[in-house]
Protein backbone atom coordinates (compact mmCIF):
# COMPACT_ATOMS: atom_id res chain seq x y z
CA UNK A 1 0.00 0.00 0.00
CA UNK A 2 2.70 2.25 0.75
CA UNK A 3 4.23 1.87 -2.86
CA UNK A 4 1.09 2.36 -4.40
CA UNK A 5 0.43 5.72 -2.90
CA UNK A 6 3.46 6.57 -3.53
CA UNK A 7 3.22 5.98 -7.12
CA UNK A 8 0.15 7.54 -7.49
CA UNK A 9 1.32 10.61 -5.92
CA UNK A 10 4.46 10.94 -8.31
CA UNK A 11 1.39 10.19 -11.37
CA UNK A 12 -0.25 12.81 -10.15
CA UNK A 13 2.76 15.21 -10.17
CA UNK A 14 3.77 14.11 -13.63
CA UNK A 15 -0.06 14.58 -14.87
CA UNK A 16 0.15 18.12 -13.27
CA UNK A 17 3.23 18.82 -14.83
CA UNK A 18 2.05 18.14 -17.92
CA UNK A 19 -1.17 19.98 -17.72
CA UNK A 20 0.80 22.71 -17.18
CA UNK A 21 3.39 22.38 -19.67
CA UNK A 22 1.17 24.80 -22.74
CA UNK A 23 0.84 27.48 -20.19
CA UNK A 24 4.35 27.59 -19.19
CA UNK A 25 5.33 27.31 -22.75
CA UNK A 26 3.19 30.62 -23.62
CA UNK A 27 4.52 32.53 -20.79
CA UNK A 28 7.82 31.51 -21.66
CA UNK A 29 8.07 32.14 -25.01
CA UNK A 30 5.34 34.89 -25.86
CA UNK A 31 3.77 37.12 -22.94
CA UNK A 32 6.22 36.76 -20.35
CA UNK A 33 8.49 40.51 -20.95
CA UNK A 34 11.87 40.22 -21.24
CA UNK A 35 14.48 42.34 -19.04
CA UNK A 36 14.30 46.05 -19.68
CA UNK A 37 17.06 48.02 -21.17
CA UNK A 38 17.40 51.68 -19.88
CA UNK A 39 17.01 54.45 -22.45
CA UNK A 40 20.18 56.42 -23.85
CA UNK A 41 21.46 58.42 -21.28
CA UNK A 42 19.68 56.66 -18.18
CA UNK A 43 21.55 55.68 -15.35
CA UNK A 44 22.36 51.72 -16.00
CA UNK A 45 21.77 52.61 -19.44
CA UNK A 46 24.87 50.01 -21.43
CA UNK A 47 27.52 52.62 -23.31
CA UNK A 48 28.18 50.16 -25.60
CA UNK A 49 24.85 49.96 -26.95
CA UNK A 50 25.28 52.44 -30.08
CA UNK A 51 28.40 50.91 -31.45
CA UNK A 52 26.98 47.84 -30.65
CA UNK A 53 24.15 48.78 -33.18
CA UNK A 54 26.18 50.13 -35.94
CA UNK A 55 28.22 47.01 -35.89
CA UNK A 56 25.22 44.84 -35.93
CA UNK A 57 24.06 47.21 -38.70
CA UNK A 58 27.12 46.35 -40.66
CA UNK A 59 27.04 42.61 -40.27
CA UNK A 60 23.37 42.12 -40.83
CA UNK A 61 24.43 44.04 -44.37
CA UNK A 62 27.09 41.63 -45.64
CA UNK A 63 25.19 38.43 -44.12
CA UNK A 64 21.98 39.73 -46.37
CA UNK A 65 24.29 40.44 -49.23
CA UNK A 66 25.67 36.72 -48.47
CA UNK A 67 22.37 35.09 -48.13
CA UNK A 68 20.97 36.34 -51.52
CA UNK A 69 22.73 33.65 -53.34
CA UNK A 70 21.43 30.59 -51.19
CA UNK A 71 18.06 31.75 -52.19
CA UNK A 72 18.19 31.57 -56.38
CA UNK A 73 19.65 28.61 -58.65
CA UNK A 74 22.93 29.41 -59.89
CA UNK A 75 22.83 31.66 -62.91
CA UNK A 76 19.60 32.49 -62.21
CA UNK A 77 17.84 35.90 -62.17
CA UNK A 78 17.47 36.85 -58.45
CA UNK A 79 13.80 37.34 -58.15
CA UNK A 80 11.63 40.13 -55.71
CA UNK A 81 10.77 37.89 -53.49
CA UNK A 82 14.32 36.73 -52.61
CA UNK A 83 15.49 39.99 -52.06
CA UNK A 84 12.00 41.09 -49.96
CA UNK A 85 12.73 37.69 -47.65
CA UNK A 86 16.94 38.54 -46.79
CA UNK A 87 15.50 42.15 -45.94
CA UNK A 88 12.74 40.53 -43.34
CA UNK A 89 15.43 38.96 -41.96
CA UNK A 90 17.88 41.23 -41.73
CA UNK A 91 15.10 43.72 -40.11
CA UNK A 92 13.85 40.77 -37.48
CA UNK A 93 17.81 40.40 -36.37
CA UNK A 94 17.78 44.65 -35.85
CA UNK A 95 14.52 44.42 -34.17
CA UNK A 96 16.14 41.94 -31.77
CA UNK A 97 17.58 45.40 -30.25
CA UNK A 98 14.55 46.03 -28.54
CA UNK A 99 11.70 43.55 -29.00
CA UNK A 100 14.36 40.06 -28.50
CA UNK A 101 11.33 37.83 -28.32
CA UNK A 102 9.45 38.82 -31.02
CA UNK A 103 12.18 38.98 -33.04
CA UNK A 104 12.70 35.32 -32.96
CA UNK A 105 9.56 34.55 -33.26
CA UNK A 106 9.70 36.17 -36.73
CA UNK A 107 13.47 35.11 -37.76
CA UNK A 108 12.36 31.72 -36.78
CA UNK A 109 8.99 32.03 -39.18
CA UNK A 110 11.21 33.12 -41.73
CA UNK A 111 14.05 30.36 -41.26
CA UNK A 112 11.30 27.95 -42.10
CA UNK A 113 10.32 29.96 -45.15
CA UNK A 114 13.85 30.40 -46.55
CA UNK A 115 14.61 26.54 -46.03
CA UNK A 116 11.85 25.46 -48.09
CA UNK A 117 12.59 27.98 -51.02
CA UNK A 118 16.76 27.11 -50.78
CA UNK A 119 15.83 23.34 -51.09
CA UNK A 120 15.13 23.49 -54.68
CA UNK A 121 17.73 26.08 -55.37
CA UNK A 122 20.99 24.30 -53.50
CA UNK A 123 22.87 21.89 -55.07
CA UNK A 124 23.83 18.47 -53.34
CA UNK A 125 26.89 19.41 -51.60
CA UNK A 126 25.79 22.78 -50.10
CA UNK A 127 24.41 23.02 -46.46
CA UNK A 128 21.31 21.89 -46.19
CA UNK A 129 19.03 23.59 -44.16
CA UNK A 130 21.18 26.22 -42.55
CA UNK A 131 23.44 27.70 -45.06
CA UNK A 132 26.25 30.14 -43.02
CA UNK A 133 23.98 33.04 -43.33
CA UNK A 134 21.23 31.36 -41.89
CA UNK A 135 23.69 29.81 -38.69
CA UNK A 136 24.16 33.47 -38.47
CA UNK A 137 20.79 35.10 -38.79
CA UNK A 138 19.28 32.56 -36.14
CA UNK A 139 22.56 32.54 -34.10
CA UNK A 140 21.89 36.36 -33.90
CA UNK A 141 18.68 36.24 -32.95
CA UNK A 142 19.11 33.76 -30.25
CA UNK A 143 21.94 35.65 -28.44
CA UNK A 144 20.07 38.82 -28.71
CA UNK A 145 17.31 36.75 -26.83
CA UNK A 146 19.57 35.44 -24.15
CA UNK A 147 21.27 38.51 -23.58
CA UNK A 148 17.39 39.40 -22.30
CA UNK A 149 15.59 36.50 -20.78
CA UNK A 150 16.16 33.75 -17.99
CA UNK A 151 18.35 31.16 -19.21
CA UNK A 152 15.46 28.81 -19.44
CA UNK A 153 13.67 30.82 -21.60
CA UNK A 154 16.10 31.02 -24.17
CA UNK A 155 16.98 27.53 -23.73
CA UNK A 156 13.50 26.50 -25.00
CA UNK A 157 13.84 28.87 -27.67
CA UNK A 158 16.72 26.80 -29.12
CA UNK A 159 15.23 23.73 -28.33
CA UNK A 160 12.17 24.88 -30.70
CA UNK A 161 14.82 26.61 -33.12
CA UNK A 162 16.80 23.24 -33.85
CA UNK A 163 13.21 21.37 -33.73
CA UNK A 164 12.50 23.83 -36.85
CA UNK A 165 15.59 22.96 -38.52
CA UNK A 166 15.32 19.49 -38.16
CA UNK A 167 11.73 19.60 -39.09
CA UNK A 168 12.59 21.77 -42.26
CA UNK A 169 15.72 19.20 -43.48
CA UNK A 170 13.02 16.45 -43.45
CA UNK A 171 10.94 17.52 -46.22
CA UNK A 172 13.29 17.54 -49.27
CA UNK A 173 13.44 16.52 -52.89
CA UNK A 174 16.83 15.49 -53.02
CA UNK A 175 20.10 14.85 -51.08
CA UNK A 176 21.76 17.09 -49.38
CA UNK A 177 24.81 17.31 -47.21
CA UNK A 178 22.92 18.36 -44.21
CA UNK A 179 24.67 21.17 -41.92
CA UNK A 180 22.54 20.58 -38.28
CA UNK A 181 26.01 19.19 -36.81
CA UNK A 182 27.32 22.22 -37.75
CA UNK A 183 24.62 24.57 -37.10
CA UNK A 184 23.51 22.97 -33.88
CA UNK A 185 26.58 24.17 -31.82
CA UNK A 186 26.72 27.52 -33.50
CA UNK A 187 23.77 28.35 -31.98
CA UNK A 188 24.10 26.47 -29.23
CA UNK A 189 27.34 28.75 -28.14
CA UNK A 190 25.06 32.27 -29.19
CA UNK A 191 22.86 31.43 -26.67
CA UNK A 192 25.65 30.03 -24.07
CA UNK A 193 27.44 33.61 -24.59
CA UNK A 194 24.36 36.06 -24.19
CA UNK A 195 23.32 33.71 -21.38
CA UNK A 196 26.86 34.25 -19.78
CA UNK A 197 26.85 38.32 -20.17
CA UNK A 198 23.06 38.08 -19.13
CA UNK A 199 24.46 36.66 -15.59
CA UNK A 200 27.09 38.99 -15.45
CA UNK A 201 24.80 42.23 -15.69
CA UNK A 202 22.22 40.96 -13.31
CA UNK A 203 24.92 40.21 -10.83
CA UNK A 204 26.60 43.81 -11.45
CA UNK A 205 23.17 44.80 -10.74
CA UNK A 206 22.52 42.79 -7.72
CA UNK A 207 26.10 44.36 -6.42
CA UNK A 208 24.82 47.91 -7.24
CA UNK A 209 21.73 47.30 -5.02
CA UNK A 210 23.70 45.21 -2.48
CA UNK A 211 25.95 48.04 -2.14
CA UNK A 212 22.98 50.79 -2.09
CA UNK A 213 21.14 48.82 1.04
CA UNK A 214 24.36 48.32 2.91
CA UNK A 215 25.51 52.07 2.52
CA UNK A 216 22.06 53.10 3.73
CA UNK A 217 22.24 50.54 6.68
CA UNK A 218 25.47 51.85 7.87
CA UNK A 219 24.13 55.34 7.50
CA UNK A 220 21.31 54.46 9.48
CA UNK A 221 23.26 52.53 11.97
CA UNK A 222 25.88 55.27 12.37
CA UNK A 223 22.66 57.61 13.14
CA UNK A 224 21.44 55.66 15.62
CA UNK A 225 24.65 55.48 17.31
CA UNK A 226 24.82 58.82 17.67
CA UNK A 227 21.04 59.03 19.07
CA UNK A 228 22.72 56.86 21.65
CA UNK A 229 25.12 58.56 22.66
CA UNK A 230 23.66 61.65 23.17
CA UNK A 231 20.79 59.92 24.97
CA UNK A 232 23.46 58.60 27.40
CA UNK A 233 25.04 62.45 27.84
CA UNK A 234 21.35 63.38 28.46
CA UNK A 235 20.27 60.59 30.96
CA UNK A 236 22.93 62.58 33.48
CA UNK A 237 21.28 65.96 32.74
CA UNK A 238 17.42 64.61 33.51
CA UNK A 239 18.42 62.24 36.29
CA UNK A 240 20.11 65.46 38.12
CA UNK A 241 16.61 67.73 37.41
CA UNK A 242 14.58 64.37 39.03
CA UNK A 243 16.93 64.16 42.02
CA UNK A 244 16.63 67.51 42.70
CA UNK A 245 12.88 67.84 42.82
CA UNK A 246 13.07 64.32 44.90
CA UNK A 247 15.27 66.34 47.49
CA UNK A 248 12.99 69.48 47.52
CA UNK A 249 9.67 67.88 47.53
CA UNK A 250 11.23 65.83 50.78
CA UNK A 251 12.77 68.64 52.13
CA UNK A 252 9.70 71.55 51.50
CA UNK A 253 7.22 70.39 54.94
CA UNK A 254 10.05 71.46 56.80
CA UNK A 255 10.48 74.44 55.59
CA UNK A 256 6.41 75.96 56.46
CA UNK A 257 5.39 76.46 59.91
CA UNK A 258 2.51 73.67 61.10
CA UNK A 259 2.35 72.52 56.99
CA UNK A 260 -0.88 70.77 56.54
CA UNK A 261 -1.83 66.90 56.19
CA UNK A 262 -2.36 67.61 52.32
CA UNK A 263 0.40 69.68 51.69
CA UNK A 264 2.67 66.62 53.62
CA UNK A 265 0.31 63.82 51.35
CA UNK A 266 0.91 66.01 47.85
CA UNK A 267 4.78 66.61 48.24
CA UNK A 268 5.36 63.26 49.84
CA UNK A 269 3.52 62.28 46.15
CA UNK A 270 5.44 64.49 44.23
CA UNK A 271 8.88 62.83 45.72
CA UNK A 272 7.64 59.19 45.22
CA UNK A 273 6.83 59.74 42.06
CA UNK A 274 10.26 61.38 41.59
CA UNK A 275 11.64 58.49 42.40
CA UNK A 276 10.20 56.29 40.21
CA UNK A 277 10.52 57.98 37.40
CA UNK A 278 14.22 58.51 38.35
CA UNK A 279 14.31 54.71 38.50
CA UNK A 280 12.16 54.11 34.92
CA UNK A 281 14.42 56.43 33.60
CA UNK A 282 17.95 54.90 34.46
CA UNK A 283 16.70 51.35 33.61
CA UNK A 284 15.81 52.00 30.00
CA UNK A 285 18.52 54.32 29.59
CA UNK A 286 20.89 52.55 31.61
CA UNK A 287 20.62 49.73 28.38
CA UNK A 288 21.88 52.04 26.33
CA UNK A 289 25.28 52.57 28.49
CA UNK A 290 25.47 48.95 28.51
CA UNK A 291 26.05 49.04 24.64
CA UNK A 292 28.83 50.73 24.63
CA UNK A 293 31.85 49.36 26.56
CA UNK A 294 33.59 52.89 26.73
CA UNK A 295 31.14 54.41 28.64
CA UNK A 296 31.84 52.32 32.16
CA UNK A 297 34.15 54.68 32.81
CA UNK A 298 32.72 57.52 32.39
CA UNK A 299 28.89 56.74 33.81
CA UNK A 300 29.89 58.71 36.85
CA UNK A 301 31.39 61.71 35.04
CA UNK A 302 29.74 65.36 35.14
CA UNK A 303 28.93 66.51 31.67
CA UNK A 304 31.11 69.09 30.36
CA UNK A 305 29.23 72.64 29.76
CA UNK A 306 30.29 75.84 28.03
CA UNK A 307 32.14 76.61 31.66
CA UNK A 308 35.13 74.09 30.16
CA UNK A 309 35.11 75.18 27.02
CA UNK A 310 38.43 77.13 27.57
CA UNK A 311 39.63 74.01 28.59
CA UNK A 312 38.97 71.85 25.40
CA UNK A 313 40.55 75.02 23.51
CA UNK A 314 43.49 74.74 25.67
CA UNK A 315 43.81 70.89 24.65
CA UNK A 316 43.29 71.58 21.37
CA UNK A 317 45.94 74.34 21.32
CA UNK A 318 48.60 71.64 22.74
CA UNK A 319 48.16 69.99 19.71
CA UNK A 320 49.66 72.78 17.62
CA UNK A 321 46.72 74.17 16.38
CA UNK A 322 46.07 78.08 16.41
CA UNK A 323 42.45 78.63 18.20
CA UNK A 324 41.21 81.93 18.77
CA UNK A 325 37.96 82.96 20.61
CA UNK A 326 35.21 85.18 20.73
CA UNK A 327 32.06 86.02 22.84
CA UNK A 328 29.06 88.35 22.10
CA UNK A 329 26.37 88.93 24.64
CA UNK A 330 26.46 88.68 28.26
CA UNK A 331 27.62 85.19 29.07
CA UNK A 332 25.22 83.35 31.50
CA UNK A 333 24.00 79.88 32.97
CA UNK A 334 21.96 78.01 30.29
CA UNK A 335 19.83 75.26 30.38
CA UNK A 336 22.23 72.36 31.10
CA UNK A 337 20.88 70.08 27.79
CA UNK A 338 21.74 73.63 25.51
CA UNK A 339 25.17 73.99 27.81
CA UNK A 340 25.83 70.25 26.88
CA UNK A 341 24.59 70.38 23.00
CA UNK A 342 26.83 73.42 22.39
CA UNK A 343 30.13 72.22 24.26
CA UNK A 344 29.71 68.91 21.69
CA UNK A 345 28.99 70.89 18.52
CA UNK A 346 32.23 73.00 19.56
CA UNK A 347 34.45 69.93 20.49
CA UNK A 348 33.26 67.86 17.28
CA UNK A 349 33.81 70.54 15.00
CA UNK A 350 37.39 71.46 16.32
CA UNK A 351 37.82 67.49 16.07
CA UNK A 352 37.00 67.78 12.19
CA UNK A 353 39.60 70.65 11.72
CA UNK A 354 42.69 68.15 13.53
CA UNK A 355 41.24 65.53 11.26
CA UNK A 356 40.82 67.17 8.07
CA UNK A 357 42.25 70.52 7.96
CA UNK A 358 45.88 69.74 8.94
CA UNK A 359 47.56 73.34 9.73
CA UNK A 360 44.67 75.34 9.51
CA UNK A 361 43.96 77.85 12.51
CA UNK A 362 40.25 77.80 13.78
CA UNK A 363 38.04 79.84 15.90
CA UNK A 364 35.25 79.74 17.95
CA UNK A 365 32.55 82.33 18.53
CA UNK A 366 30.06 81.97 21.13
CA UNK A 367 27.11 84.61 20.70
CA UNK A 368 24.61 85.08 23.90
CA UNK A 369 20.82 86.43 22.59
CA UNK A 370 17.80 86.68 24.78
CA UNK A 371 16.47 83.54 22.76
CA UNK A 372 19.37 81.39 21.51
CA UNK A 373 22.81 80.66 22.10
CA UNK A 374 24.82 80.30 18.57
CA UNK A 375 28.38 78.77 18.49
CA UNK A 376 30.08 79.72 15.11
CA UNK A 377 33.87 77.32 14.42
CA UNK A 378 35.41 78.24 11.29
CA UNK A 379 38.99 77.34 10.14
CA UNK A 380 41.38 78.66 7.14
CA UNK A 381 42.52 76.65 4.33
CA UNK A 382 44.58 73.23 5.39
CA UNK A 383 48.19 73.34 4.42
CA UNK A 384 47.63 69.60 2.81
CA UNK A 385 44.65 67.93 2.72
CA UNK A 386 43.22 66.12 5.53
CA UNK A 387 42.98 62.19 6.02
CA UNK A 388 40.80 60.18 4.25
CA UNK A 389 38.05 58.71 6.49
CA UNK A 390 36.58 55.21 5.62
CA UNK A 391 32.82 55.02 6.09
CA UNK A 392 30.28 57.55 7.64
CA UNK A 393 31.49 59.87 9.89
CA UNK A 394 29.86 60.76 13.23
CA UNK A 395 30.42 64.23 13.53
CA UNK A 396 27.99 65.99 11.16
CA UNK A 397 25.77 63.77 11.61
CA UNK A 398 25.85 64.12 15.71
CA UNK A 399 26.17 68.16 15.86
CA UNK A 400 22.77 67.78 13.17
CA UNK A 401 21.07 65.49 15.82
CA UNK A 402 22.29 67.65 18.69
CA UNK A 403 20.87 71.15 17.22
CA UNK A 404 17.48 69.45 15.97
CA UNK A 405 16.70 67.64 19.34
CA UNK A 406 16.78 71.10 20.40
CA UNK A 407 14.64 72.52 17.90
CA UNK A 408 18.07 74.57 16.44
CA UNK A 409 19.49 74.87 13.50
CA UNK A 410 23.00 73.68 12.11
CA UNK A 411 24.70 75.25 9.17
CA UNK A 412 28.12 73.94 7.27
CA UNK A 413 30.02 74.67 4.64
CA UNK A 414 33.05 75.68 2.83
CA UNK A 415 34.25 79.26 3.18
CA UNK A 416 35.36 81.58 -0.27
CA UNK A 417 39.07 81.25 1.48
CA UNK A 418 39.49 77.56 1.17
CA UNK A 419 38.28 76.82 4.79
CA UNK A 420 35.32 75.63 6.34
CA UNK A 421 32.27 76.97 8.76
CA UNK A 422 29.97 75.48 10.93
CA UNK A 423 26.97 77.48 12.47
CA UNK A 424 24.80 76.06 14.98
CA UNK A 425 21.86 78.16 16.54
CA UNK A 426 20.19 76.19 19.93
CA UNK A 427 17.37 77.76 21.10
CA UNK A 428 16.70 78.76 25.01
CA UNK A 429 13.35 77.41 25.23
CA UNK A 430 11.93 74.01 24.19
CA UNK A 431 10.28 74.32 21.22
CA UNK A 432 5.98 74.13 21.31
Amino acid sequence: MPKLSAMTGVGTRMWTAVRGLPRMLREDLWTAPVDPVPPMGAPGSPVWRPAFGMLLLLGVTLVAVWHVPDLVPRGAAVPEYAVLLVVCQAIALLAGMWQPLYAWWASLGLMAVSVRIAESAVTPGDPFPWTGPEMALQGGALFLLALRVHPRRAVLALALSLLTGLVSSTVTTQAHHYSLGVGAPVVIAAVGIGAALRALRVARSQLVVQSGLTREERSRRTLLEERNRIARELHDVVAHHMSVISIQAQVAPHLVAHPSDELRENLAGIRENAVQALAELRRVLGVLRAEDAAADGVRHAPQPTLDRLDELIGTVRSTGVSVTTGTTGRRRPLPPGVELSAFRIVQEALSNVLRHAPGAGARVEVGYHSAAVTVRITNTAPDAPGRPTGGVGHGLLGMRERAAMLGGDLAHGPTPGGGYEVVATLPLEEPS
